[in-house]
């Protein structure tokens, strides 16, 4: 679905955050591989390849369906209800 988005993105955008951190792999010891950022509330978690899979479980405690990477030179977004990346 490149260049489209779904239901499930919000009508505004986040802004950027401050600091490019998982605070929840700071606080539990972890290191994370990469960074995802919420597009509903703008929580920053890590991705699935890291110990603390923080993004995916930001979706499941909150119900926040849509991340986006936060990595250099990326710009998708990817939606865990229709389980499709957005470009």
């Amino acid at each position: 679905m490149s260049g489209k988005q779904c239901e499930h993105f919000p009508a505004t955008t986040v802004a950027a955050p401050a600091r490019r951190a998982c605070l929840q792999c700071e606080r539990e010891g972890l290191r994370w591989v990469h960074l995802r950022q919420c597009l509903v509330c703008g929580q920053v978690g890590c991705c699935d390849s890291s110990p603390g899979k923080h993004a995916t479980r930001h979706f499941q405690s909150g119900g926040h369906a849509v991340m986006r990477s936060l990595e250099a030179g990326e710009s998708w977004s990817w939606c865990y209800v229709h389980e499709q990346m957005f470009e």
